[in-house]
């Protein structure tokens, strides 16, 4: 009997990725395991102690001691991931617009990356998982034959983006988030640690207008074709 399966899907923001990998870890009954929220949770807690950004060399290091001090729990056991911080429920508070910006600069920090990479591989060792990330097949999980890094077209992405925001009742206009979008594909695909990247390892999917279901439902035949070479 082959393990529960870890997939690492990669790919700048707006994507599509936190949407695939959610439904994609309900076929394939794993835990989705949110790594962005780990990253926001360490930013917003970093913008509630009074940093700002950018970040200054004596700011990055506040930050790597307040994410060694946190107590940061994930609940993957239910139909939507809650996230606390020392015990409080910040599942809604870390997706308000300002805090991604948090995230990605907080990313960029190599003592907070090993701080939650450690958490991450603990989650996905307890019963495989879906992971989403800029590193997961490069840096997490660099040894799992299921990556998969997710593109689309800025416009896409912004458009995205911006209804996700106006869903959840937190409306920007898209030329602000479209800017969001470039500089936060920036910062993460020219941090020197574990920048936002692929390799040959990967299969490259370009989201655009495909519907939803359509990519996770090539993604579970992928997975499912290789696990059964293994089995073979």
């Amino acid at each position: 009997m082959t393990p529960p399966p870890i997939v690492a899907i990669d790919g700048p923001s707006g994507a599509g990725k936190s949407t695939v990998a959610k439904a994609l870890a309900a076929r394939l009954h794993v835990p989705y395991i949110d790594t962005g929220a780990m990253y926001r949770a360490i930013g917003l807690a970093a913008r509630e102690r009074g940093i700002t950004l950018p970040l200054a060399k004596a700011d990055a290091d506040r930050v790597a001691a307040l994410a060694e001090s946190l107590s940061l729990d994930l609940d993957v056991t239910g139909g939507q991931t809650r996230v606390r911080l020392n015990g409080r429920d910040i599942t809604d508070a870390i997706r308000l617009p300002e805090i991604s910006l948090y995230a990605s600069a907080v990313s960029a920090i190599p003592a907070v990356r090993r701080r939650l990479v450690a958490e991450q591989r603990r989650l996905a060792g307890r019963a495989g998982g879906v992971l989403e990330g800029r590193d997961i097949g490069t840096r997490v999980f660099p040894d799992t034959p299921h990556k998969f890094f997710l593109t689309a077209p800025l416009d896409v992405r912004a458009e995205r983006r911006s209804r996700e925001l106006a869903a959840r009742g937190t409306p920007q206009p898209e030329e602000v988030v479209r800017a969001e979008i470039e500089r936060r594909d920036h910062d993460d695909s020219t941090r020197s640690d574990s920048p936002l990247t692929f390799d040959e390892s990967y299969t490259l999917i370009d989201t655009g207008r495909r519907p939803v279901n359509e990519i996770v439902v090539e993604l579970e035949e992928r997975i499912e074709k290789m696990r059964g070479q293994v089995l073979t």
